[in-house]
């Protein structure tokens, strides 16, 4: 296994800033965290509970899968139901953090997936509400955000597609982390299996190292346009984070203190903006990335950050945002963010 590709956590550096949590009453569902412990750094229920529990209402949380805990013998297709029962022994007496679960199942095994879907469902007791698979690629070796990096093509392939269609006839979603240069790839998935919701991680990857510049005009504008035809699928969601990931571009980690919230709102909004206005609030979702993006922000900052540039939109709208969204696109009960909220519909 390679370095990994992400900013190292600092908590020293991360008390250097602090700030008052706004709007406080808001409900929170986090819906896109990991959880490990490696030589990299260790990020398990006690990291996560003293980040949720710093002052924003987070309710709960949703674990994304990351390789944590794979069983080492048996059956290769099943090695990957160990991070769910890991996970569950790492959070046990939480039951909301996390609520649900996106596991991985290799889908290059086609309809063959479906037992180890079975086996999924199983080890999570309920709570694996979805898939996701190691799909980011790029040709330049300067783009990367997994230390293990896939081949090309896989979301291109006849066998990923027949994966996907096991995926949507067991209930479950299918998470994708792609870079803008694949969107065309996500998009034509989608469209090919219109049963299935497709939720977009970290605003489509609009990418800022290697041959793409985050400044340049003509980047942003390429990854708008191929972000805007996966947009106009009704079974497409998007997941609003993922700014800490190298591959975005930005560099706070090289500053003297953490970033605080008006500047990260000023930095963030072109891209917040144009995913909130090609899904919709009813079809986007904020999400925090931790551990990932705690290398350059802190939590209670990130969350402050989305609250600025959500503050113009209605309350409605604000709701399906921070939490409505989600809850919907994972089947997670509502009552969990709407108690004490009696003005906001079912």
């Amino acid at each position: 296994m390679t370095a990994s590709p992400h900013h190292s956590i600092r908590e020293d550096w991360l008390a250097l800033t602090q700030e008052d949590v706004l709007a406080p009453g808001q409900p929170i569902f986090d819906c896109h965290h990991h959880l490990w412990d490696r030589a990299e750094g260790r990020y398990r229920a006690e990291e996560l509970m003293a980040d949720v529990g710093a002052g924003h209402d987070v309710r709960a949380s949703l674990y994304v899968q990351c390789r944590t805990g794979y069983r080492t013998d048996g059956p290769e297709a099943l090695r990957p139901v160990g991070e769910v029962e890991i996970v569950l022994d790492w959070t046990r007496g939480h039951d909301r953090f996390p609520v649900g679960i996106i596991a991985m199942a290799d889908l290059q095994l086609g309809d063959g997936v479906r037992p180890v879907l079975e086996a999924l469902a199983e080890a999570g007791q309920g709570r694996v509400k979805g898939i996701r698979n190691t799909t980011a690629w790029h040709a330049d070796a300067a783009v990367r955000s997994n230390p293990n990096p896939p081949p090309d093509g896989l979301l291109r392939s006849d066998a990923f597609r027949a994966g996907a269609q096991a995926v949507a006839a067991e209930g479950l979603s299918l998470d994708v982390w792609a870079y803008q240069t694949q969107l065309d790839e996500v998009r034509a998935l989608a469209e090919a299996v219109p049963e299935l919701t497709v939720i977009v991680d970290h605003c489509g990857g609009p990418l800022g190292v290697g041959p793409h510049d985050r400044f340049d005009p003509d980047n942003f504008n390429a990854w708008r346009d191929a972000l805007a035809p996966v947009a106009a699928l009704p079974n497409t969601r998007v997941k609003i984070g993922g700014f800490g990931l190298c591959v975005f571009g930005w560099r706070y980690a090289d500053a003297p203190a953490p970033p605080q919230s008006d500047t990260l709102a000023a930095d963030w909004r072109p891209w917040v903006e144009t995913c909130i206005d090609l899904f919709g609030p009813a079809r986007a979702m904020f999400e925090s990335n931790f551990p990932v993006d705690k290398g350059q922000v802190g939590y209670g900052a990130l969350w402050n950050t989305f609250k600025r540039i959500a503050a113009p939109l209605t309350a409605e709208e604000q709701h399906a945002l921070f939490w409505r969204s989600a809850a919907r696109s994972y089947d997670i009960d509502e009552q969990i963010f709407s108690h004490d909220l009696g003005r906001i519909p079912s």
